[in-house]
This record gives structure tokens, C-alpha cells and sequence, in this order.
């Protein structure tokens, strides 16, 4: 049977997709004109927004960008444009405000939204300039209604924050945010992150005989035997879950439990164990999260084989002497006869696949520990991205 055809008006829509930089392929267009051709639609907007988010946009990440070009092209919204850095850096940095008295400030019109929002559209077809100050133009630091940094009653706030929170309405301020790669994660998130892992555990050549692929594979090849294999069914993968608990993990606690809970849930994993540290690992982990029932670390290495995936959970921030001091650990009653960074060294020499995610942002990384920590281990941020970059890495 041959496939529908995409209409002229629809492929206007794709290549609008595509332009926005969704990456929406041939196939999926195809098979959401084909849904069209069957009359899974009929005559409903609602049934057709549905149905093309639901074939062409594969992550729910590109959900603000679909919905803003499908608004734009089959409603008539204007499509966004992402403001000019020029821009950005001017509401960035406001002039000061001026300081008025409550006389001056009672003495400034106050209008009506209908009015104001009247009188904002009509400013922004008018101005072409950047304007600083001033009772008229959208600008920062005067007594229009309309900008910020400045002094008005009541108006309308383009851009910067809140100051005295007197806006009756905010320009372009979205109810929502873009999905993004880099939230904060959730269990079932994490579920579905880990679940990449399943393929870890099927390496190798094939060892086992298709039976049905075979007899299909046959079939096609006009009688001729063409034997298909598949790899074993059996689950090869082991994971160590290492945690950093307490101190100045104790805010990010509830992100590292819903990552524990997830990797706990997991059916894909031959083995799975979880062992917690402070800070720094040094002689012993520990089963519990008040660090008892301890296993010396060298046991660890023994017990488990070099194959096994390491996963590190902690935000490696600490006193330096912690990492490079013997006798450094931050328990007074602790006594480490090696540094800890000898320690998270040998640990690494023995498994061949490790990763290391930190719930601090990237851009907080620049305190000593964590750089030295970082050189020892592949680090990732604790997110979405994040964790699956960490997963390509035990790969």
C-alpha cells in the first residue's frame, strides 16, 4: 500500500518544525500524515494537536517549542524571537531609580489595565531606541508604567525583577518554562535514565539462536538458510551505587533518595549494591546511612570484579586536608593512615567503569576538592543531561 502524501500547507508546518530546530524526521512526518489519511483526526483541533505532538516531537523536552510553532502556524501567534544580547544586557543594568516622594509618586497618572496594555502596544510600535529615564518610553530607571528599575504606582514590568512589586502585569512573563535536559530529576526520570543501562549487560557476541528471526530471515532469503542470533538473555550487569551522606550533602538528601529509590526499583541489573561514605571514602563503607555495619574498602575490590559499573553520588566538596592529609578525615575519632585521595585513586584503578554525579552546578565547581575529585573521576551534574552523560561513560 503506498503511503499518503504530505500536503503543501503541512509540509510548510514541517519545515517550520525543523527550523526551529525540532528534530523531526522524514519517517515521523510520514507516519503522522498517514494517522491524518486514516481519519484519526476528523475535524477536531484538539484531536490534530494531539495527534502531531504525539508522532512528531519525541521528547517531552521539545514540548514549548512545538506548541509555540503550532500556535504560530495554524492560530496566527507570533512566532517568538529570542531577544538581542544588546537587549539582555541593557535590562540587565538598569540606571538607579529615582528617589521620589510619596507626593511625587501619588502626583504620577495611574491608568486602567485595559489602558496601560493599550498604550504598551502602541510604545512598542513607536519606539526604535534604547531610552534610560523619562515619563514616556518602555526604559529603566524613570517614571514610565512601562520598563523597570524605576518608580511608578502601578504599570507594566518589561524584563529585570520585581522591586517594589507594584506591576499589574509583566511582559512576556510565562506561566510555564521550557522543558529542559538539565531539571532536577524525579524518580520515575531517573527510572527511565537508568534503564539505558540495560544494554551494559549484553556485551559480548551472540550467543543464542533466533528461532523466529531465523525462520523469517529464510523465508525472505527464497528458502536459502540464513541462521539469526541474538544476545543471551541473561543479565550480566552489576552496579555499586557510592553515596556521600550528611554534612553538606544533607540538602541535596531527598534527590539522592529518589536516585537510591530508583536505582533500588530497577529490574535490570544482575546485582545490584548500595554503600555510603562521608565526605571521602577511606578504609570502609558502610550499609547504612549512619555509617554502620561497615565493609573494608579492600574487601569491596575483592568481593566485587573489575567489570562492575560504579556509580558516585556527592558533591566532593570538603577541607582540602581531607583528600591530602594522612590522618584527615573529619572524624576526630577516624584515623586514615593513607589520604583520602590515595584511597578514591585505588578504587578507581580497580573498576574499569566509573562515573561520578554532583548535585552542585557545574558552574560551582571550582573549589579545590572538587577539581581534585573531578581529575580522579569522570563528573557529571545531577541531572537529566547529566546522568545521562554519566551513563554513556559506563558504557
Amino acid at each position: 500500500m503506498q503511503r499518503p502524501t504530505a500536503e503543501p500547507l503541512f509540509l510548510d508546518f514541517f519545515y517550520l518544525l525543523r527550523k526551529a530546530g525540532l528534530p523531526v524526521t522524514t519517517r515521523e512526518w510520514l507516519t503522522f500524515v498517514e494517522a491524518m489519511a486514516k481519519g484519526l483526526v476528523a475535524a477536531d483541533l484538539h484531536r490534530f494537536y494531539a495527534l502531531a505532538r504525539a508522532t512528531l516531537v519525541k521528547s517531552e523536552k521539545h514540548y514549548d517549542t512545538f506548541d509555540q510553532c503550532f500556535a504560530h502556524f495554524f492560530v496566527g501567534s507570533e512566532l517568538p524571537v529570542a531577544l538581542k544580547s544588546a537587549l539582555d544586557e541593557w535590562l540587565a543594568a538598569p540606571i538607579p531609580p529615582p528617589q521620589l516622594s510619596p507626593e511625587e509618586l501619588a502626583m504620577l497618572e495611574r491608568y486602567g489595565l485595559d489602558e496601560l496594555r493599550e498604550m504598551f502596544e502602541a510604545r512598542m510600535r513607536e519606539q526604535t531606541e534604547r531610552h534610560d529615564g523619562g515619563s514616556r518610553w518602555i526604559g529603566t530607571g524613570g517614571t514610565s508604567p512601562f520598563g523597570h528599575g524605576g518608580q511608578n504606582p502601578q504599570g507594566i514590568r518589561v524584563g529585570g525583577g520585581g522591586g517594589n512589586r507594584s506591576a499589574v502585569q509583566v511582559a512576556a512573563q510565562r506561566r510555564f518554562r521550557d522543558y529542559r535536559t538539565d531539571v532536577v530529576l524525579d524518580v520515575r526520570q531517573l527510572g527511565l535514565a537508568l534503564r539505558k543501562l540495560r544494554r551494559l549487560g549484553r556485551d559480548g557476541v551472540p550467543e543464542e539462536v533466533d528461532i523466529d528471526a531465523t525462520i523469517d530471515a529464510t523465508a525472505r532469503n527464497a528458502g536459502d538458510l540464513e541462521i539469526a542470533f541474538r544476545p543471551p538473555r541473561h543479565n550480566k550487569l552489576k552496579v555499586l551505587l557510592l553515596m556521600d551522606v550528611g554534612g553538606s550533602m544533607d540538602p541535596f538528601a531527598q534527590l539522592v533518595s529518589r536516585l537510591f529509590t530508583a536505582a533500588h526499583k530497577a529490574t535490570h541489573f544482575r546485582e545490584f549494591h548500595a554503600f555510603y561514605f562521608h565526605n571521602c571514602v577511606y578504609e570502609r563503607v558502610y550499609e547504612t546511612g549512619r555509617l554502620t555495619k561497615g565493609m573494608p574498602t579492600v574487601e569491596l575490590m575483592r568481593w566485587l570484579q573489575p567489570q562492575t559499573r560504579i556509580i558516585w553520588v556527592g558533591d566532593a566538596h570538603m577541607a582540602p586536608y581531607e583528600l591530602t592529609a594522612e590522618w584527615g578525615a573529619i572524624d576526630h575519632t577516624h584515623a586514615n593512615p593513607l589520604t583520602g585521595l590515595e584511597w578514591l585513586k585505588r578504587v578507581r584503578a580497580h573498576f574499569t567503569h566509573q562515573a561520578w554525579l554532583n548535585p552542585i552546578q557545574r558552574r560551582f565547581w571550582g573549589h579545590p576538592t572538587i577539581s581534585m575529585v573531578s581529575d580522579v573521576f569522570p563528573m557529571h551534574e545531577l541531572t537529566l543531561a547529566g546522568l545521562g552523560d554519566a551513563i554513556d561513560a559506563l558504557r
